[in-house]
Parts: C-alpha cells; structure tokens; sequence
C-alpha cells in the first residue's frame, strides 16, 4: 500500500518490498515511495509496483522511478515469483490485519470477492477497461467464503466488486450461488465468538500481533460489561496478570488465562441476530436490465442496489432499471451520477430531479452522490483542476459548496431537492451563479435580510444582478460573467476596473471567515440566529 516509509529506521535491507498504487491522484506520493523504496533493497530490481495507477500511468511511473511496474491483475501464476506458481488474485483475504490497525474499517465484517471480471463496455472516461481488459463471465464463491470463514469466522455481509454483473450468461447461476452461500431473501447473521477466533489463530501462530491486540481489545469489551464487585475484580485479575496495557500483554501470559476470560466473554459478550446484506459495491448496468435479472435480484438481500446515471441520454433504461427493481421488492437504491465529463449542468439538474420523483412515486430510496470527472488519461491526467466542455470553475465550486452543505448526497423529499438545487432549471442555474456564501449559508443569509434588513441575502444579491445585467452591454456583460466563472475574485483583472460590475461583485467576496470569525459583527448574527433559526429544512426520516 502507498505510504510514507520515511520514518522506518533500517539496519539491514530487504529482500524485497511490494508497492500497491491506489488512485493516480496520489500520483505524487506514490513516485516518492517508490524511489525511497529502492533504498530499502540491494537492488532497484527488488521493487515491484502493481495497482490501479501504476497500470493507469504506467509509463510515467517508468520515467519518473525507473521500475516498470506489473500491469493489470495478478490473475497468473508465477508473476511475482518464477519459482511460485501461486495465483496472487485468487488468494483468500487475510483480514488478520485489520486487528493491526487503529483505524476502524467501514466494512470490517464482509466477504469481500467478484464472481466476474471486467465489463464489456469500454466507457472513455472509465479505467476498468485498462484494470481489467478481458470479461470473465464468472468466479466461484462459495470455497473462497468457506475459507475466509473456517479462520476468521462467519462475516455479516458481502461486498462483490463486480464491474459488469449483468452482463454474464450465468448470471441466474450466480444469484443462485449467492443464495447458497446465505445471502438470500431476509437472511439473518448471527455474529460468532469472536474471542474463540482470535484465540484459535493466536495458538496456531497467525500474525501474533494481530491477535494479541485483538484480544486485548476484547479483554477490554468484557470488562466495560461487568459491573460493580464483578468488574473489580476482573479488573484485579488483569492487573495481576499484566494484561491491561498493551506495553505488559504478552503471548505467554493470554494463552495462560484464556479459557477464564473465554468463559466471561461467552457468558457476558452475546451478538443479536442481524439482517445481512449484500452489495454489488461497483453497481450494475441500467442498459442490462430485464424482468428476468430484476427478479433474480430481489431473490437476493441486496442493499442498497447500485445503478449508475452517467448520461442523460440513459434515461429510459436507468428508470427503467428502477421500476423493475422496485417491482421486485427492492427498496433502497444508490447511483453516483457523473459530471463534468460531456454533460451540461442543467443534465446533472435532470437526473437528481428524475431521482427524486422516482422516489415518490415508487416509494422507494435513491440516494444520489454528484461525482466529478477528473481525466485519468491523456494530457490532463494530472489536471485536478480540469473542466468539462460546458462547465467552468464557478459552477464546479457551486456544486461543491451545495454537496457540502447536504452531506454529499441527495436523497428523497422534493422540499429539500427544491431548496438545495431549485424547483426548475432556469432556478439550478441561477444558484450555479449564487455568491458561494450564500449557498452555505442560505438560511442565515434570507434570515439576514428578512430579519435584519443586512444587504447579504439571495434576494438582494438576484436584485443586484438583474439590475447590473440591465446596464451592460453584450460585450460588458460578457466579460463580468468571465470574471464570476473563473471563480477568483481576490484577483482582479483590468476588466474588473468597469465601475459598473463592482456593487454586484461585492456580493463575491467571501464572507465565510466573517461568519466564523467572533470579532465580527457576523459571527454574532450568526450566533444570535443559531440560537432560534427560522428555518430547518430536513429530510422525512424514513
């Protein structure tokens, strides 16, 4: 994995070291890596690097490191040993070092897998056709779940990053085998001891420091359970045996004492079944969709049922997909909606509006997360700040500043999507030109201006611009809408020198750090309105 190694002290070189990349955005990072790693070995030949931007940016990680690195999967023997004929793609996950990590994974009780590879679609702004070339129309699971299972135990849900599922002929046999694994109609989880797992590896000698700090940590679960005279004294009985810090807990000493806490822990430590769930994490094809394979998935716990909504263009097919889904019994639903590709905004407008409706009318949950194209190719593979054809930098920023503002998703309720993004096109388009103030803060701002008569409101700013609009001429009004998109108002071209565009520019400066800032006459508004807002516009809980 990319990391800084910076801080690892060596006395001794390594045999070998391994580079995952991860996202060309770490591009940066990643070279530093690399070429600090061919420090750490006797010789550059040492160093293989695999991963999504190494095969992406292949031959920039050639001229920028001088290692070439391994393209693509790991999907054939001898890759990364000729003397190993071990398929790497095809091994079981070691979830051991998720026991190793302060970091607390999201989904840290899955399977992970696929039950195919690739996609038969070869989208230009997507890099599954570049990852994963070739279309393996199917995996099996079940021994892969068995596996992981026989040593870390019965996880709860399972995560198939398959790009294209629906395009394999055998997709009702793989339905079928996800059924058979236990992920069918309303399956239910119960979790397993997990003391008796992590004892059991610990014995058997995997990754010792994973599970000493598993059951420390687990030692620690016990004794927040226990009350009163029970928890003292379990809590002398650690002290006594040293296994209260991690810096005293030895191997010796918790294979000496584990079958007393096991006890303690089976009898205090007890998991309620839970509903479990599966998810196509990487979503599946609206293009594809028939009553058939609708079906076949509401035969699955599937949630939330992913379908991405990149064109417009795909419109009938994407409600389609949602109306079968729904008459097959499911309900919640996720899509990540590409833009700033070819797109104009006013076609992102359309999908959250078509999004939205959907969810009234079928009652169900789609919940809708923007996502901006930034090339991975080409010559701006670099560019964090690239723009679509039909986009510019004001508009990018006002969609950034509305995501924040709701969490990065939209979900159902038209009051809410009316009020973030406007109840008609023309309305999205005049908030992609708001003041990015006044999108964050759009309730204190009207409330400032209602309330306080404080010449900061949507209101008074639209006045502003149809006024200032009036007086322009074409070339004029040209040139204020240049300097609004380009989004920098602390630097002011000649053309901003026009006497005419300065009162509507004023409403462009950004107030935020005003409204954060406690010397302000702001901060205090804001303070004042916090207390008692007029306005709380949430969501219909569900």
């Amino acid at each position: 994995m990319v990391g800084y190694f910076k801080h690892i002290v060596h006395k001794t070189l390594f045999d070998r070291v391994y580079v995952s990349t991860l996202f060309t955005f770490y591009f940066k990072i990643t070279v530093e890596t690399i070429n600090f790693a061919k420090t750490l070995v006797k010789s550059d030949k040492d160093v293989f690097i695999g991963g999504v931007s190494a095969t992406l940016l292949y031959q920039d990680i050639i001229d920028q490191t001088g290692i070439t690195p391994i393209k693509g999967l790991l999907n054939k023997p001898k890759m990364l040993d000729k003397n190993n004929s071990i398929i790497v793609d095809a091994l079981p996950l070691d979830y051991s070092i998720l026991e190793e990590i302060d970091y607390r994974y999201p989904e840290n009780n899955a399977y992970y897998g696929y039950m195919t590879r690739g996609c038969i679609r070869k989208c230009t702004f997507c890099a599954v056709p570049t990852l994963e070339p070739q279309y393996c129309e199917y995996i099996p699971l079940k021994q892969r779940i068995e596996e992981i299972k026989s040593k870390f135990g019965d996880q709860r849900n399972l995560l198939l990053l398959d790009n294209n599922v629906l395009a394999s002929p055998r997709f009702p046999e793989i339905i079928q085998e996800i059924i058979d694994c236990g992920f069918g109609k309303n399956a239910i989880y119960t979790e397993p001891n997990q003391y008796e797992i992590a004892l059991k590896n610990l014995e058997n000698e995997f990754n010792d420091n994973a599970y000493i700090n598993k059951l420390f940590c687990l030692n620690v679960d016990v004794l927040g359970r226990l009350k009163g005279d029970k928890q003292q004294q379990f809590f002398n009985f650690l002290d006594s045996h040293k296994l209260l810090t991690l810096k005293t807990i030895t191997k010796e000493k918790l294979l000496e004492v584990a079958p007393e806490i096991l006890q303690l822990y089976s009898k205090y430590v007890r998991k309620l079944p839970k509903q479990r769930y599966i998810d196509f994490n990487q979503g599946v094809d609206a293009r594809l969709f028939t009553e058939e394979k609708a079906e076949l998935l509401g035969k699955i716990n599937i949630r939330p049922l992913r379908i991405a909504f990149d064109n417009i263009k795909d419109q009938k097919h994407y409600e389609n997909a949602i109306r079968l889904s729904a008459k097959a019994g499911i309900k919640n639903f996720s899509n990540y909606l590409l833009y700033n590709f070819h797109d104009k905004p006013e076609d992102l407008y359309n999908r959250l509006k078509i999004n939205v409706k959907l969810c009234e009318e079928l009652d169900v949950n789609i919940y809708s997360f923007p996502m901006k194209f930034h090339p991975i190719t080409g010559e701006d593979r670099f560019n964090r700040d690239y723009l679509g054809t039909h986009w510019n930098r004001k508009y990018i920023r006002a969609i950034q500043a509305i995501l924040n503002a709701i969490k990065g998703k939209v979900g159902r309720g038209t009051e809410f999507f009316y009020k973030a993004f406007g109840e008609t096109k023309e309305q999205f388009l005049k908030i992609l030109e708001m003041p990015e103030t006044l999108i964050l803060y759009r309730f204190f701002c009207e409330w400032l201006g209602e309330v306080k008569n404080y010449p900061v409101s949507a209101m008074s700013w639209w006045n502003c611009w149809q006024e200032t609009f009036s007086l322009l001429n074409e070339q004029e009004k040209a040139d204020l809408l240049e300097i609004i998109h380009q989004n920098k108002f602390s630097f002011f071209s000649s053309k901003s020198n026009n006497p005419k565009f300065s009162r509507l520019l004023y409403f462009y400066t950004n107030f935020r750090n005003d409204i954060i800032n406690p010397e302000t006459e702001l901060y205090k508004l804001k303070q004042e309105y916090d207390k008692n807002p007029t306005r709380k516009l949430r969501r219909k809980k569900q």
